[in-house]
Parts: C-alpha cells; sequence; structure tokens
C-alpha cells in the first residue's frame, strides 16, 4: 500500500469511526463543537510557562476516548503528524530564552525550553481534541453543526467541499500514479519537466471530476446549503455534557494544579 493509498484509507477509516454508537458519537454535535471550542480557548490561555496546567489538560482527550471507544494511542500517533510545524514554530525558544528556572541535577533549565515543550504539549493536545471530534462526529457532521451554530452557510458548505476536493484529488492521483506505474516498468526516478506536466494533468482532471459532481448534486435538488437532520436534537445529556466541562475548565483556570490537589486532599 503506498501513500496515496493509505491515504484513502485513513480518510475512509474516519468517515466509518465517526458512524459508532458510543456515548459520545450519539451526542449532538453542536455540544461536541460547544466543547471542543471551549477546550481550545482554555488550552490557548495558558500561560507557557504552566506546564504542570497544560499537561492536566491531557484529561479532555483522554476521557474523551474513553467516552467514545477509541483508543488514545490511535488519536496521539495521528497528532503527530503536525509535530514538525508545531516544532518550527517554537524551535527558537531555547535559544533566544535562556533565563533558568530550576536546576535538575545540577542541570539548568531555562524558560525557553519550558516554553519550547509547552508549544509542543499545547499543540498536540489541540489537535488531538479536533481529531476526536471529527472521528466521534464525521466532517460532514461538524460542518452542519457549525451551520446550526449561525456559522454562514457560505463557510460550512466550503469547508465541507474542500474536504471533499482532498478525497477527489487523492483519488485522480492514485488512478494517475497507476497508470504511470504500469508504463514505467519498475522506473522511480523522473525529469522535473515530467513532473510539471503530471501536477497540471492533475489539476485538471481532478477540477474535471468536482464539475461533474457539482451538476450530479444540482440535478439532485443542492441549493447551496447543508441539509439538516430532522433526528438531530438537543437533549438534557447534552447540556449536561456542556455543562460539566465547563465547570471543569474553570475550575481547572481558577485553581493550579498543586492548588487543587491540596483542595482534595485537604477535604
Amino acid at each position: 500500500m503506498n501513500k496515496l493509498e493509505k491515504g484513502i484509507y485513513e480518510l475512509n477509516r474516519m468517515e466509518q469511526t465517526s458512524e459508532q454508537s458510543s456515548p459520545l458519537h450519539k451526542l449532538d454535535a453542536r455540544a461536541k463543537l460547544l466543547v471542543t471550542l471551549l477546550f481550545l480557548f482554555f488550552v490557548l490561555s495558558l500561560s507557557l510557562n504552566d506546564l504542570a496546567g497544560l499537561i492536566l489538560c491531557l484529561i479532555y482527550p483522554i476521557v474523551s476516548c474513553t467516552m467514545a471507544g477509541i483508543s488514545y494511542g490511535v488519536v496521539f500517533k495521528r497528532s503527530l503528524i503536525v509535530l514538525p510545524f508545531i516544532v518550527f514554530i517554537g524551535i527558537f525558544n531555547p535559544i533566544l530564552d535562556k533565563q533558568v528556572v530550576f536546576y535538575v541535577n545540577g542541570i539548568g533549565i531555562t524558560a525557553g525550553w519550558i516554553s519550547f515543550l509547552s508549544i509542543i504539549i499545547r499543540g498536540l493536545i489541540s489537535v488531538q481534541a479536533v481529531f476526536i471530534l471529527i472521528l466521534t462526529t464525521g466532517f460532514y457532521n461538524v460542518c452542519r453543526g457549525l451551520g446550526r451554530l449561525g456559522i454562514p452557510s457560505l463557510l460550512t458548505t466550503q469547508l465541507l467541499f474542500v474536504y471533499r476536493y482532498i478525497s477527489v484529488l487523492m483519488q485522480e492521483a492514485l488512478s494517475m500514479d497507476r497508470a504511470r506505474a504500469a508504463r514505467s516498468f519498475g522506473r522511480k526516478s523522473y525529469p522535473f519537466k515530467m513532473w510539471g506536466v503530471f501536477i497540471g494533468q492533475l489539476l485538471i482532471r481532478t477540477i474535471d471530476r468536482s464539475e461533474r459532481i457539482h451538476r450530479a448534486m444540482l440535478a439532485r435538488g443542492f441549493t447551496g446549503n447543508i441539509e439538516g437532520n430532522s433526528h438531530s436534537v438537543w437533549r438534557t445529556k447534552e447540556t449536561l455534557f456542556v455543562v460539566l466541562w465547563i465547570c471543569l475548565f474553570l475550575l481547572l483556570k481558577i485553581y493550579h494544579p498543586t492548588e487543587l490537589f491540596n483542595v482534595f486532599t485537604n477535604s
């Protein structure tokens, strides 16, 4: 299985995972969207020097994975795909900020290294929260939930089309790659000019297929809006889900992890 086949397989697997029937899967998409947005806001509001608070934020992805019946290890592995970008963002912090904060076995730990590690943890946790949202809701329902929360249909429809276009692009690229492999007799290296032609043809093929898909959608009554689902309603359990997580986020925001530990131990 090459990289294109693996990518298409992962996309299909994500959609299949979103169709499970766990307690988290059954919740309304709007409730999961609200909690995810609040969690991202809470994570971003923490100081870069608050490593303990950021590590404690792992409660959300771990508990969510448990509710959804998904292995946290799978979500963690998928989040590592953005690790190079996150590392690039904070790679200069240890160089620019050399103020020693504390010592470990005589080795000085600078504020730059703490902020660098905080950026990595913050980025991975945020990506994990988004992955869990998509795995338990599906991208279509995420876009529909955004629309029901008041986001303009122009934006939500474009998001859905971009997601679908990625799938079309990968399928066309796979078809062209198979045709190239069948005619190359084992050859793997090609001149730069040929790759330019390949990319141009890929763009033309995907645009042509996207137009055919759009015409088929119009023939079936597509009006530019994502149709809603009458079975999706806001119930008491959605309210409890949102309120409980808000209370936990506020508790973690008000009390530092060490203070929170003292509160529970003294009580």
